[in-house]
């Protein structure tokens, strides 16, 4: 984000209605700040593990980011190696503003791509659950299987009985 950049009720996305969100991410958007979007397959979660793939999902990101920045904010407790110089920040996304732009930029990628693979494999919920491992979610894995978008190393937990 540009420095001296403020936009009204930013932080951590867990704890804005998907409709502000979806306004924050258009401000963030037509605002001047600087967004890479980076991803990591379920293949590569597999192959990796899911925080080592978190890690190459954020070199991804920041390499998509155009300019590349000159410093990097990172929630949490661990940096992936970057090009530029960067810092984790525990709880950032409640801390700082660019982190908590950058957790609302995510969350609302993040639910419109459930969106969109719920057009494609409609039997597993994805527009209710947006891909967290709930009950109807697991039980939709129970009863389908894995679709090609779901980790294979995720290991289904016995549904509880108190449907």
């Amino acid at each position: 984000m540009p420095v001296g950049l403020q936009i009204a009720n930013l932080t951590d996305s867990k704890k804005k209605s998907a409709s502000v969100r979806d306004e924050l991410y258009d401000q963030i958007y037509s605002s001047g700040a600087s967004i890479g979007i980076g991803q990591a397959s379920a293949t590569e979660i597999d192959n990796l593990n899911i925080l080592e793939a978190t890690m190459l999902a954020m070199q991804r990101a920041v390499l998509a980011t155009n300019p590349t920045p000159d410093y990097v904010l990172v929630d949490g407790n661990r940096l992936p190696e970057l090009i530029s110089s960067s810092r984790a920040l525990v709880k950032g996304d409640v801390r700082c503003h660019s982190i908590s732009a950058a957790s609302i930029i995510a969350k609302v990628f993040r639910d419109r791509l459930m969106l969109e693979l719920d057009q494609q494999f409609p039997n597993y919920g994805f527009n209710q659950h947006k891909g967290y491992g709930t009950q109807q979610h697991r039980q939709a894995i129970s009863i389908y299987g894995p679709s090609v978008c779901h980790r294979q190393s995720f290991k289904l937990t016995s549904i509880t009985e108190t449907q």
